[in-house]
C-alpha cells in the first residue's frame, strides 16, 4: 500500500508539474513616469528614462532572475488637473523593441511637460487597466520613478504630513494578494515621507533614493550585448 501511494503522489506531482515550454504564471508590471516640471527639469528624469527602458526590457524577457511579466502597462504621472485621466500603453507596444527603442518610444509618448504630479489619479486607473484585463489576483509590481513630490493646487498651504497622507493607495491595495509599489528616484526626506505618512494595509512600499539609483550604469560591461550584462541584472534585482 505504501508502495502504491509513493507512486501515485510522484504520479500527482508530474501532473502538476509545469510543461517544459509552458508560459510563465501571470504577473503584472505597471510603470508610472512623473512628467511634472519638478522632477523633468532635473537630471535624474533623463536617466530615469534610460533605466525604465532597462527595467522594462529586463521584466519583458526573464532577464538575469527577474520575473518575467506577462502584462506591463506604462502611464505618466501627471496631468493638467487633478483626476485627469491618462493614456496606459500595453505590453504590446514594447514587445520586440530594444532598450534604446523602448527609451525613445517613453520620450515620444510623454512629451509634454505637466503642471502637477498626481499620484491619486495613477492609481485609479492603473486599477482600472488591471480589473479590464482580468489581471486581479496576478502579483502586482508598481514602480513609480519620480521625485515622489505630490504637486497639485493648494498642496502648499497644508502640512507635509498631511500632503503625503492624502496619497491614495487603495484603488490597487486589494487586486492581489502580493502587491509592491517602488518609489525610485526621491530624495531620502521624501522616501521617508513616503514610508512614514503615506496610508497603506496590505502594499509592500520600497524606496530608493536618486544618489544610489544613479550607480546602475557602472554597471554595464562595455562590449557586451543586454542579455549578457549578468552585473547590472544582479543589480537590478
Amino acid at each position: 500500500m505504501m508502495r502504491v501511494a509513493s507512486l501515485f503522489l510522484v504520479a500527482a506531482l508530474g501532473a502538476c508539474a509545469p510543461a517544459e515550454n509552458a508560459p510563465p504564471p501571470r504577473s503584472t508590471l505597471v510603470i508610472g513616469l512623473d512628467v511634472s516640471g519638478s522632477f523633468r527639469r532635473t537630471p535624474s528624469f533623463d536617466e530615469s528614462i534610460e533605466f525604465a527602458a532597462m527595467y522594462i526590457y529586463g521584466h519583458l524577457h526573464g532577464i538575469g532572475g527577474l520575473r518575467q511579466n506577462t502584462a506591463i502597462f506604462v502611464g505618466e504621472l501627471g496631468g493638467e488637473r487633478p483626476g485627469q485621466a491618462k493614456t496606459f500603453h500595453p505590453i504590446q507596444d514594447l514587445t520586440n523593441k530594444t532598450p534604446a527603442e523602448i527609451a525613445a518610444d517613453l520620450r515620444a509618448w510623454f512629451p509634454r511637460e505637466d503642471p502637477i504630479t498626481d499620484f491619486n489619479a495613477f492609481f485609479q486607473r492603473a486599477a482600472l487597466h488591471v480589473r479590464r484585463n482580468n489581471l486581479v489576483l496576478a502579483p502586482l509590481n508598481v514602480v513609480l520613478f519620480s521625485d515622489g513630490e505630490p504637486d497639485y493646487p493648494g498642496a502648499g498651504r497644508i502640512s507635509a504630513e498631511e500632503r503625503y497622507a492624502r496619497v491614495d493607495m487603495s484603488p490597487v491595495e486589494y487586486l492581489s494578494r502580493s502587491v509592491t509599489v517602488r518609489l525610485l528616484y526621491a530624495e531620502p526626506p521624501v522616501a521617508q515621507l513616503w514610508e512614514r505618512h503615506v496610508p497603506r494595509k496590505r502594499v509592500r512600499l520600497w524606496t530608493q533614493d536618486r544618489d544610489v539609483m544613479k550607480g546602475w550604469r557602472r554597471h554595464i560591461a562595455a562590449g557586451l550585448p543586454v542579455e549578457q550584462q549578468d552585473s547590472l541584472w544582479s543589480w537590478v534585482r
